[in-house]
């Protein structure tokens, strides 16, 4: 037998063996329509706008939001103790020392609603 000979009939046989077996046969019907099964998934993330990668880690933009919130509160508790620090004074204050006191309880009410208004976002 000449060696291209045997070549082909070698490829006759595993040919023939693989077209015998049923589970084969299966396992490549399986392996296509999991191909395709796994294209039209990546295609329907695509264009509903999923990317896995940003599932895993936040972005920038969360991460920034994130820093802000941890900074409007930590705004908030310096503001509110020194509010009550505020009030302790008015209360032994008198005259126009009172009035300064409120003004200045006034504009920090104002600014402790608005960090308020921040964080509840």
């Amino acid at each position: 037998m000449k060696k291209s000979e045997l070549k082909s009939f070698i490829k006759e046989e595993i040919l023939s063996t693989l077209s015998e077996d049923e589970a084969t046969q299966q396992d490549i019907k399986d392996t296509k329509e999991l191909a395709k099964a796994t294209a039209d998934l990546a295609k329907a993330k695509e264009e509903a706008g999923i990317n896995e990668d940003d599932d895993n880690e936040p972005s920038k933009a969360e991460l920034k939001k994130t820093m802000g919130l941890a900074k409007a509160k930590e705004e908030l508790a310096q503001l509110t103790k020194q509010m009550k620090s505020l009030a302790r004074k008015y209360k032994e204050a008198e005259g126009e020392e009172k009035v300064k006191i409120v003004a200045d309880l006034k504009m920090k009410t104002k600014l402790k609603k608005e960090l308020d208004a921040i964080i509840d976002k």
